[in-house]
């Protein structure tokens, strides 16, 4: 018998409607297949400060700060493509930052794809979840 999914935090949802959100951040998956990628799509999509130091303790410490000013709905379209040019463990360490972060906060994150490719992305993210806990939480030994 195979050992069940982990389901993901009810602050992360997929769906397949339009990427426009009305209190929303948008963020495009295509522009963050890679680590660098990705925390420049979300330097810019946040209008992070200048010196956010563009790894996951950084990321970590600017969204503390962001969620402590408000609320924040991050909603990221073709998220199939997020970290999709970098070892399953990176998407790992992602989700670890975004549940940190939302603890006790009030943030949302919404996946949006194609229905086509939305089961994909849910065994994706099932397989992070299932691997957060062996995942590196910062960028030493990385």
């Amino acid at each position: 018998m195979a050992a069940a999914q982990p389901h993901p935090p009810a602050w992360l949802t997929f769906d397949t409607g339009s990427p426009v959100h009305p209190d929303g951040v948008i963020l495009a998956g295509a522009a963050a297949r890679t680590r660098a990628g990705l925390f420049d799509a979300l330097a810019t999509a946040l209008t992070l400060p200048d010196y956010f130091g563009r790894n996951w303790d950084a990321l970590a410490d600017v969204l503390a700060d962001r969620l402590d000013a408000g609320p924040l709905t991050l909603v990221i379209s073709d998220a199939g493509e997020l970290l999709a040019e970098e070892p399953p463990g990176q998407l790992a360490t992602l989700l670890a930052v975004l549940d940190t972060a939302a603890g006790g906060r009030s943030l949302r994150v919404l996946l949006r794809d194609h229905p086509d490719r939305l089961p994909a992305l849910r065994h994706r993210v099932a397989a992070a979840l299932g691997t957060r806990a062996a995942a590196p939480t910062s960028d030493r030994g990385a």
